[in-house]
């Protein structure tokens, strides 16, 4: 059977598509109880491994276009979980910080996704949870996206 007949089930482009579709989707609906969206887990832990960047900052670490960056600090700031404070070096620019709030609700969104990893991977081993995730890594850093950054909060909009 030639390359271009095998059935989806056998291709890795499909299978990480569907599997990629459905984790999006579960993850999601996982977090919207807590009012946040995927791409608010992503920012927010950032921002809880770098207080006090500024806008522009963050921006170029998770690689978005500085305008994008606005409209999502701006909806995390509407929800309480950041604020902008004046930066101390730069009287121009502000520094963001996490709120009391979303030092409260990181912890649960961090549950939320390690137990949607945990079922997710229901079916590995340990040994095989290392080998996928070594192998996913191999394949994520031959994607020329930042490490840890999802490419979809490029092209994120508020709101979402």
């Amino acid at each position: 059977m030639s390359s271009t007949h095998r059935p989806l089930s056998e291709r890795a482009n499909f299978l990480l598509s569907q599997l990629g579709f459905h984790v999006a989707q579960t993850f999601a609906a996982r977090l919207a109880p807590l009012g946040i969206a995927p791409n608010h887990f992503g920012l927010l832990m950032h921002l809880d491994r770098g207080e006090g960047r500024t806008q522009q900052q963050l921006a170029d670490a998770v690689g978005v276009h500085r305008k994008v960056m606005v409209g999502l600090i701006d909806d995390l700031e509407r929800r309480g979980l950041v604020e902008r404070r004046r930066h101390p070096a730069d009287r121009r620019a502000h520094a963001l910080h996490l709120t009391e709030a979303a030092r409260e609700l990181l912890p649960h969104a961090r549950d939320i996704a390690d137990r949607h990893e945990d079922e997710m991977l229901a079916g590995l081993e340990p040994a095989e949870r290392t080998q996928l995730l070594a192998m996913l890594q191999r394949i994520a850093e031959r994607s020329g996206n930042p490490p840890g950054v999802h490419p979809g909060l490029r092209h994120a909009t508020p709101d979402t």
